[in-house]
């Protein structure tokens, strides 16, 4: 018998012509269930999904835009470089706002003949482009801290120091809360890696009350040295965004929500057994592709049946799966 398949598809036809029993039954269906599939649905929880990061984004934006400023000012009336290193990636933090804003705004783009899947991924450069960014800041922070080093010059004002050190750290914990709470929330790995980042900047940013301590006690070296340390924290967070955003880019998901979605491949009626299951990541939604194997001698209407109610039980299973193509087989 040959291979079968189906690509289920609310919205777009079964490919057959259903019989007046199966409509009726499918209606009844969907009225007794509060979800739904349908295509406008899917781009109304995208617009959600990208409203939800913009408005993210704009928050942290404004806490470490006024953050960024107020320790510019106090940097260059103290000289420190400590304070300097910590400006400079709060700077580079508020601007990494722009590339993800972009994306999400892309992602709110209808599938064309050439982008067939929409512009989802475009998150994934943008996580890129904030991972680019990171390591830029990193790299100014520890040359001029090195430099420093080798010309060590007093800080001054040492209580404003101190003062803005406290302010990098609350600013960067509300932009590292809001974006975290968000990014897992619509499922945006540029989001969360960006948040991840603000909240490593909020612990080195009261590092720079060691600096200020040290210079208070007359340590010349000790304002540089933290510099340094910042740039270490620095370079530690981009090692493991660049991971989250790479491992994303070359399709990698949750190995528990492969299981999850095989697991309940396997109560369908019709299922054999669950030969392959595939997932990616586009955008803020997941795509599936499975193949199944039904019993042997099953007509190609039933194998249809099957793998739409496969596709319809997998999408209720697995959270922000939105599409499944599913292929149905017989079992040998």
């Amino acid at each position: 018998m040959a291979s079968m398949s189906a690509t289920p598809q609310h919205g777009h036809g079964d490919g057959h012509a259903p019989t007046r029993a199966r409509r009726a039954w499918r209606a009844v269906c969907h009225l007794a269930t509060p979800h739904s599939h349908d295509a406008a649905d899917r781009v109304d929880s995208a617009m959600e999904a990208s409203k939800a990061g913009m408005r993210a984004l704009w928050i942290s934006l404004g806490a470490l835009g006024a953050t960024a400023v107020f320790q510019a000012f106090v940097v260059v009336a103290s000289g420190s470089v400590a304070l300097l290193s910590d400006t400079l990636h709060n700077v580079a933090d508020a601007l990494t706002a722009v590339p993800v804003g972009i994306a999400f705004l892309l992602a709110k783009r209808p599938p064309t003949r050439r982008f067939t899947y929409g512009y989802g991924r475009a998150e994934d450069v943008a996580g890129v482009v904030v991972v680019l960014v990171i390591l830029g800041s990193a790299v100014l922070a520890g040359y001029e801290s090195i430099r420093r080093l080798g010309e060590p010059s007093d800080v001054r004002f040492l209580g404003a120091v101190a003062v803005a050190g406290l302010v990098g750290a609350i600013g960067n914990e509300i932009a590292a809360q809001v974006r975290i709470r968000t990014g897992r929330r619509i499922g945006s790995a540029a989001l969360v890696a960006d948040g991840l980042h603000a909240r490593t900047d909020a612990l080195t940013s009261l590092a720079v009350l060691l600096s200020a301590g040290g210079a208070a006690l007359g340590w010349r070296w000790a304002d540089p040295a933290v510099g340094l340390a910042i740039t270490a924290a620095i370079a530690t967070v981009t090692w493991g965004a660049a991971k989250q955003v790479l491992a994303r880019l070359m399709d990698a998901v949750d190995p528990d929500m492969v299981a999850q979605a095989t697991e309940a491949l396997r109560t369908v009626d019709g299922v054999v057994d669950v030969d392959r299951v595939r997932m990616r990541w586009v955008g803020h939604a997941l795509r599936a592709e499975v193949d199944l194997s039904v019993p042997p001698g099953v007509t190609v209407e039933t194998a249809h049946r099957t793998a739409h109610a496969a596709e319809h039980e997998l999408t209720h299973a697995v959270p922000r799966l939105t599409a499944a193509t599913v292929h149905a087989h017989p079992a040998r």
